[in-house]
């Protein structure tokens, strides 16, 4: 097993994932009983010595609801092949791990409508309000 490169600057050593094996649910046909194609995929990314300390923190913050005492574990068991489903959950982890690792989003800096924009809402509302007058206005009778 190859190390996960999550993103340039973080690479999780092969060592550090821990792999699982169990029977797939569902159909299977002559191999059901056999194959233990479903993999779990479990990184500590409280005690991980690769993970620096200033993403630890916002990872775990971020992941805070996946997480079970600082582990995070991924199921795959879409394919039919363990092959498969270890990629799968390798890639998973992956993109848990890079959005989690990904820093905020800049804060909104609050900005006026233009004049034009005031504008343009103040006519269409004009006008809307003309188009509802002219349905209400009485029958000639």
């Amino acid at each position: 097993m190859d190390d996960l490169v999550v993103t340039r600057a973080l690479v999780i050593p092969a060592g550090e994932l821990t792999e699982r094996f169990s029977r797939s649910s569902g159909p299977g046909g002559q191999g059901v009983n056999t194959a233990d194609s479903r993999v779990e995929l479990s990184f500590d990314i409280a005690n991980s010595p690769s993970v620096p300390a200033h993403l630890r923190d916002r990872m775990l913050a971020r992941l805070a609801r996946r997480l079970t005492d600082g582990i995070i574990t991924i199921a795959a068991s879409e394919h039919r092949a363990q092959l498969a489903n270890r990629n799968a959950a390798r890639q998973r982890l992956a993109a848990a791990l890079r959005e989690a690792a990904a820093p905020p989003p800049r804060e909104r800096r609050q900005t006026k409508p233009s004049r034009g924009a005031r504008e343009r809402r103040l006519t269409d509302k004009r006008r809307r309000g003309d188009t509802k007058r002219a349905r209400r206005a009485g029958f000639d009778e």
